[in-house]
């Protein structure tokens, strides 16, 4: 893998839609994750909800999806969800479409976008020669081991070392807003696990890190969380801080239509 060197997501704005994107963007990939900036989705859910499951408009969710893939390029027609369960399943996929009953999508098609959604959960997007993956990592996934379950599933199918992956941890609750009970934190390794006079808080993306870590992906080849959802509302919906009744954001991935990509370590 080349030196990384200290990457990081930069906000870029595309076609009046604000996305995250990173400051080294993977040879051969398209890597994002959404901002709530942009979009049609009326109050509460504005501006781009891109969540199904939500009370916005349909019609509006619609034009907010369309509006984030035709920024980034990927073709109509070409975008894969995830059911997402709260589980540890990594699925396969080779269509579009939804894909119930599982929270980890991976792919070596071209121009198949892989789209995770979260408003507090991690979006956990993963690149390697030749595949891509993407993960909805909330505490109960991380804390069953979905992190390290997706980036072994990559690694199966795209036959790399870790040494040639990179992982983005997109947008998702951070350790300064994330208090927990004693329940949730005993599932948690104590690493991952902040006691102090505010009470118990458990960091989500360093639980995820330290996964990723464990299976010889670098410490530089790991891109961590652009902003904590619940401290900036004016870029993210968050589930907790705003009482359920807020948007989704994306986390999501592709493997670039027109790239040549090479099985010598080089993302």
């Amino acid at each position: 893998m080349p030196n990384v060197g200290a990457m990081h997501w930069s906000l870029d704005t595309l076609d009046s839609v604000s996305l995250w994107r990173p400051s080294e963007p993977p040879l051969g990939a398209i890597v994002a994750a959404t901002t709530r900036l942009g979009g049609v989705s009326a109050a509460p859910f504005e501006a781009l909800n891109l969540g199904k499951s939500t009370a916005d408009d349909p019609a509006a969710v619609e034009e907010n999806r369309r509006r984030v893939l035709a920024a980034l390029g990927i073709p109509d027609g070409r975008l894969a969800t995830a059911g997402q369960v709260h589980g540890t399943r990594v699925t396969e996929v080779h269509t579009p479409g939804l894909h119930v009953e599982t929270d980890a999508l991976v792919t070596r098609e071209p121009a198949l976008a892989l789209a995770v959604s979260g408003a507090d959960c991690l979006p956990l997007l993963a690149v390697a020669p030749g595949a891509v993956a993407a993960a909805h990592s909330g505490w109960r996934g991380t804390a069953a081991g979905m992190p390290a379950e997706v980036v072994r599933a990559l690694l199966a199918l795209s036959k790399a070392s870790p040494i040639d992956v990179r992982v983005y941890l997109g947008p998702c609750i951070g350790s300064c807003c994330y208090h927990v009970g004693e329940d949730v934190a005993a599932r948690f390794p104590a690493e991952a696990v902040i006691r102090d006079d505010a009470g118990i808080r458990v960091d989500l993306a360093g639980a995820a890190r330290r996964q990723v870590e464990a299976l010889g992906v670098p410490r530089a080849a790991i891109v961590d969380p652009p902003a904590c959802t619940s401290h900036h509302p004016e870029w993210c919906y968050s589930h907790r801080r705003d009482h359920g009744r807020t948007g989704r954001l994306w986390g999501v991935v592709a493997l670039d239509p027109d790239a040549r990509l090479r099985r010598d370590g080089a993302v």
